[in-house]
């Protein structure tokens, strides 16, 4: 079995683009979500808030014919995988064409506004002109892989994970199992998504969405006992994966390794998380990984505000490690940002954990009682990091656990 290292990254959120806007705005403890008044005119949808990417623009050097299969939600994972692209040392380089580069990336559906324009079409216009022929290709489930995958002419193996709020992670999950098993030697792996009412009608309709559209900076509030419910948002995340034997041939810069992934489902669910099954998927990843959970000095959580959702993960966590483990949420920054949130969250993970502090949770105030007992990060604190996790959970009781570790020379 072949080791894996992170050899490349980039993140497009709504707090910012690239570590130093990200880093900026969570030591500064700055919110993207937003009152959006264009929601308010949905009748009987609750909230109107959201967390938009701001000022995002397609670079112009983008060829145009390959940008005609693509919505914002797959140019974003192209801009946030050319940005790890770079720092790997990979663009334009022949080995994303030797067959041995793959691409893992998902997204909840592709891009909503293109599948919504294509069926106002065909079902409520009852008409196809005008229709152009590469809309379907815009929002296909696959979208990004497949135009990551066409736009860098990569040749092997591709990989779209459309499992909602875990398809990040399981995107990188699925590359780190790849380059182990020696399948390939390079994966590039993420999950991105575009910010439209319906990801929020989704939610609102189960009643877990905030509310407070007069207050949006003060939500949402992961495990805080005063949560309304969650917030959604928008971005992309990218991570270039190689084998150790690879980056080291090629004189790569290694940012982190990963040492542990693991990915279960409930089986119980269709939308109520499971506390036993992301017990058990965190269990998992640590032993792919062959460590000790003491070994554990950080936990990047899922944490979306919802009640049953807080709960639950934080038992999980606590039944898993047995001790008041640092655990944060970046949700509380940039909302849920769905397919990309895995991807996101690993970004954020790795990059403080090279820099040896953690983020707090914003607008948590008072820890609800009902959640494990953990050390709630609630100030940016400096933290020795060797090893980090960050965990994610989905509908249909998808359950994903990745383990990092610093890199030592």
């Amino acid at each position: 079995m072949k080791r894996v290292v992170v050899t490349g990254m980039g993140a497009i959120t709504p707090i910012g683009t690239g570590w130093d806007a990200i880093k900026s705005s969570l030591t500064r403890r700055f919110s993207g979500v937003e009152y959006l008044p264009a929601w308010a005119e949905i009748d009987s949808m609750t909230s109107h808030l959201g967390a938009p990417v701001k000022d995002f623009e397609t670079p112009s050097n983008y060829n145009r014919k390959k940008l005609r299969t693509m919505g914002k939600v797959s140019i974003m994972a192209v801009r946030a995988t050319e940005m790890a692209l770079i720092e790997a040392d990979l663009l334009n380089s022949p080995r994303l064409e030797d067959g041995m580069t793959g691409v893992a990336y998902g997204s909840t559906n592709g891009s909503t506004r293109d599948a919504i324009s294509f069926m106002k079409s065909v079902g409520i216009d009852k008409s196809l002109k005008g229709v152009a022929g590469s809309t379907f290709v815009k929002f296909m489930t696959h979208t990004c892989a497949a135009n990551l995958s066409l736009f860098y002419n990569l040749k092997g193996r591709l990989i779209s994970t459309t499992t909602a709020c875990t398809s990040g992670s399981q995107a990188i999950g699925y590359g780190y199992e790849s380059i182990k098993s020696g399948a390939q030697d390079i994966m590039i792996c993420g999950g991105s998504e575009e910010l439209d009412p319906l990801g929020t009608a989704v939610f609102d309709i189960m009643y877990a969405t905030s509310s407070r559209n007069d207050s949006p900076k003060t939500t949402p509030k992961p495990f805080d006992k005063d949560r309304d419910g969650l917030v959604v948002g928008e971005g992309a995340g990218t991570l270039v994966l190689e084998s150790l034997e690879s980056a080291q041939k090629r004189g790569a810069n290694i940012i982190a390794e990963i040492i542990g992934y693991a990915t279960n489902t409930d089986g119980s669910h269709m939308v109520n998380p499971s506390k036993d099954g992301m017990q058990r998927v965190i269990e998992l990843a640590i032993k792919d990984a062959k460590i000790d959970s003491a070994k554990i000095d950080y936990v990047c959580a899922h944490g979306t505000a919802t009640e049953i959702g807080d709960i639950a993960e934080t038992n999980a966590t606590e039944g898993c490690f047995k001790r008041e483990v640092p655990i944060s949420s970046i949700k509380s920054y940039m909302g849920h940002t769905l397919g990309a949130c895995g991807a996101i969250e690993a970004f954020v993970t790795i990059r403080q954990m090279n820099e040896n502090w953690v983020f707090p949770t914003l607008n948590l105030e008072n820890v609800d009682p009902a959640c494990g007992k953990l050390d709630y990060i609630k100030d940016v604190r400096n933290l020795e990091q060797d090893c980090v996790m960050s965990n994610n959970f989905a509908f249909g009781g998808v359950n994903t656990s990745l383990i990092f570790k610093k890199w030592h020379m």
